[in-house]
C-alpha cells in the first residue's frame, strides 16, 4: 500500500537530506568563485570542512535508522558555524576593501557581494532546517518536540495538511526571504534562538544588500 507523507511522517520515517547537501555543495562553489583577497588560509580548508560536515549532515540525518547520537548533531551544528563564521569573515573583508581609498574593482565586489549573500541565505536554511524542533530526526517522530517555526499549514484544517512537516525547501524560503525583507513573511519564528538567528542572518543580509552593493555601485558610478 502506497502511504501519503502524512502517513509516511506518522510512521517515523525521516526526511531526506540530499537538498541541505546541495545547498552546502552550493556554498562550496560561491567559495571558489571568491576572490583571492576574500578567503582566509588555504583555498582547500574550507572545502575540505564542507566535505566533512557533507558527512556529519549525513550521519545525523540516517534515512534507514531511527537513532541520532549527540555527538553527531553536536559536530554538524559546529561545521556549520565554521562555514558561517568563514562567511562573515569574508563580509568583513568585502567592506573593509569597498571602505577603502582603491576603488578599482567595483565589478569585482559587486560580484563577491551577491555570492557571499547566496551564501549567506543557505547557510541560514541549514541552520533553521538543524535547529527547528532540534533537527530533522526529531522532526519526525510520531510526536515531534515543540515548534520553533509556525508555518501556515500547521494551522490549516485541509485534508491535505493534516500531519504536515516542513522539509528542507521550505527552510529555505524561510531564510531567502528573511534576508530580502529582513522580517519574516510566511514562517513565523516562536522560540528565542530562531529569533536570535534570523536577526544575525538579516544583520548581515542588510550589511551586504544595503551597504556593500549601494557601495559598489557608487565606486562604479
Amino acid at each position: 500500500m502506497k502511504l501519503s507523507s502524512g502517513d509516511r511522517n506518522e510512521l517515523g520515517v525521516v526526511e531526506p537530506f540530499w537538498q541541505a547537501q546541495l545547498a552546502i555543495l552550493l556554498t562550496l562553489l560561491l567559495y571558489f568563485a571568491l576572490p583571492s583577497k576574500l578567503t582566509i588560509g588555504p583555498r582547500w580548508l574550507l572545502p575540505l570542512l564542507e566535505g566533512v560536515l557533507l558527512i556529519g549532515l549525513a550521519v545525523s540525518t540516517p534515512y534507514r535508522h531511527h537513532t541520532q547520537s549527540p555527538i553527531h548533531r553536536w559536530m554538524s551544528l559546529g561545521l556549520i558555524a565554521i562555514v558561517t563564521l568563514t562567511n562573515f569573515v569574508a563580509l568583513g573583508m568585502l567592506i573593509h576593501l569597498l571602505l577603502a581609498p582603491n576603488k578599482a574593482a567595483g565589478r569585482d565586489l559587486i560580484v563577491a557581494a551577491g555570492q557571499i549573500w547566496l551564501t549567506n541565505v543557505a547557510v541560514f536554511a541549514l541552520w533553521f532546517w538543524e535547529t527547528d524542533r532540534g533537527g530533522p530526526h526529531l522532526r519526525t517522530r510520531s510526536e515531534p518536540l515543540v515548534p520553533d517555526f509556525l508555518f501556515p499549514q500547521m494551522e490549516a484544517a485541509h485534508l491535505p495538511f493534516k500531519g504536515w512537516r516542513p522539509g528542507f525547501l521550505d527552510y529555505l524560503y524561510v531564510a531567502f526571504t528573511n534576508a530580502t525583507a529582513f522580517s519574516p513573511t510566511d514562517a513565523m519564528p516562536l522560540s528565542v534562538r530562531v529569533k536570535a538567528l534570523m536577526v544575525v542572518e538579516s544583520v548581515a543580509s542588510f550589511l551586504t544588500v544595503g551597504l556593500v552593493a549601494a557601495r559598489a555601485v557608487n565606486i562604479l558610478g
